[in-house]
């Protein structure tokens, strides 16, 4: 095979007889040279072959990939999907914060969030562009969604914003720290002008959505901060306080391999529209739109 003088990734990865992905690897660990032009990565060859001769040992070490695991927030539709796309992707939903800390380390091949970025009215990217030493990164948008206030059934407090929990001393299921819901509330705190120190929490925090509508349907709470989904789910009433985009980040690599394409395969099928309008206050029409790549 006759060799140009820049060789696009596909071209390294058969240069160095190596897979695509070993070369993101690399790329993202800045192990390898490169140029990026017009948001695609070149490699000049006479560097390949110099960095060959001295680093030989980087290309035969394995390069360290992530388990199989979906983490992050959780979402009723997303771990629906999940589960009938039959993608083989385990899930460990421990919050926004946490699951991006786990994918930074490799702890895990995509999360979900639903972070506002604190500059604008958006959602996630910023959260993605503070990642240290991941360079290789898609954010996917998975859904927009209602969050707000889901309450007992018939809402007997006559609950319609933060305030009304505090003045009416309404027993609140907060979640954990770091998770996007807690995000949420203290901005909505802040937002309405609430004092925090006037609220009545539950005993333990809500580690997931359904948490706090199982939370709220079994009595340990009076409301709690959550997507609509869940409300309904549970036959509890919701109050809308926000609509949000649901993202999902991973790396470039692993969007391409077969977990995720079977997951936003599944996306683009009836069934999927047809499960977002049955649990409701989803809007699914930009799933799978590329929000940032980075």
């Amino acid at each position: 095979m006759k060799w140009m003088e820049y060789l696009t990734t596909s071209e390294v990865a058969a240069y160095l007889r190596v897979k695509e992905r070993t070369v993101y690897d690399l790329v993202a660990r800045k192990a390898i040279p490169c140029s990026r032009v017009t948001g695609k990565l070149i490699f000049p060859r006479r560097l390949i072959d110099r960095w060959l001769d001295a680093n030989v040992h980087i290309v035969e070490s394995s390069v360290l990939s992530p388990p199989p695991i979906f983490g992050g927030s959780s979402d009723p539709l997303l771990e629906w999907a999940l589960r009938e796309s039959h993608c083989g992707l385990a899930t460990l939903f421990e919050g926004s914060s946490a699951g991006l800390k786990r994918f930074a380390e490799a702890q895990a091949l995509a999360v979900g969030l639903h972070l506002r970025n604190p500059e604008d009215d958006g959602f996630n990217t910023a959260a993605v562009r503070s990642l240290s030493g991941v360079h290789d990164l898609l954010l996917i948008e998975w859904a927009e969604r209602d969050q707000g206030l889901v309450v007992s059934r018939g809402n007997p407090l006559g609950l319609r914003n933060l305030v009304d929990t505090v003045e009416k001393r309404a027993c609140f299921v907060v979640r954990q720290e770091g998770a996007g819901g807690h995000l949420l509330f203290n901005a909505l705190l802040e937002q309405e002008q609430v004092d925090p120190s006037g609220f009545l929490f539950a005993e333990r925090p809500a580690l997931t959505e359904t948490d706090v509508a199982s939370a709220v349907a079994d009595g340990e709470a009076d409301c709690g901060l959550a997507v609509g989904a869940v409300a309904r789910r549970f036959g509890l009433e919701f109050v809308p306080l926000q609509r949000e985009r649901f993202d999902i980040v991973c790396r470039r690599r692993d969007y391409f391999e077969p977990p995720l394409q079977k997951l936003f395969a599944f996306a683009r099928t009836p069934a999927f529209a047809e499960k977002a309008k049955q649990l409701g206050y989803y809007a699914v029409e930009g799933t799978g739109t590329v929000r940032f790549n980075a």
